[in-house]
């Protein structure tokens, strides 16, 4: 069983799924349709606290268990996306590397794309190679605002 609960947050509405084992979505202008039955459950409000602390410059990392549905390939790139630290960035090929596919940038790019975890699953931290932000389900713009209080925290 799924559950979900929308919060507003400085960003704007964000909607937290969970599915019993961990989060599974952190999703940005989500409709309330077929993601399961809205109720506040105490892992949610976890991790709406946790996100409001991540906001606010407190928290750097997250602690609530992430339960992840996905491809073997895609649960891959959200793993190494976990993995790159606050307040830094890096590129769809040093991911691809990371997971042992040197070539494989569009196909890491696909992964970060279908990322149903956002802010986590820091998939705002990935940028181009020639240090541009690229494309991100909550807008460049909001990918930029990210980094920023990333980098000023």
């Amino acid at each position: 069983m799924r559950y979900y609960y929308n919060y507003r947050f400085p960003i704007g509405k964000l909607t937290i799924v969970e599915d019993g084992h961990g989060i599974c979505g952190i999703h940005f202008h989500t409709q309330d349709k077929d993601i399961g039955t809205k109720k506040e459950t105490p892992m949610i409000q976890a991790m709406a606290y946790q996100l409001m602390q991540y906001f606010e410059g407190e928290r750097k990392t997250f602690d609530i268990p992430l339960s992840f549905h996905g491809t073997e390939f895609q649960q891959k790139v959200w793993k190494a996306l976990c993995d790159i630290p606050y307040g830094q960035t890096c590129t769809y090929k040093d991911i691809a590397e990371r997971i042992g596919i040197p070539k494989g940038c569009r196909a890491v790019g696909m992964a970060n794309n279908r990322n149903p975890i956002a802010i986590v699953v820091p998939c705002h931290r990935v940028i181009g190679m020639n240090g541009s932000l690229t494309g991100y389900a909550g807008g460049l713009d909001l990918k930029e605002y990210l980094l920023e209080l990333e980098k000023t925290h």
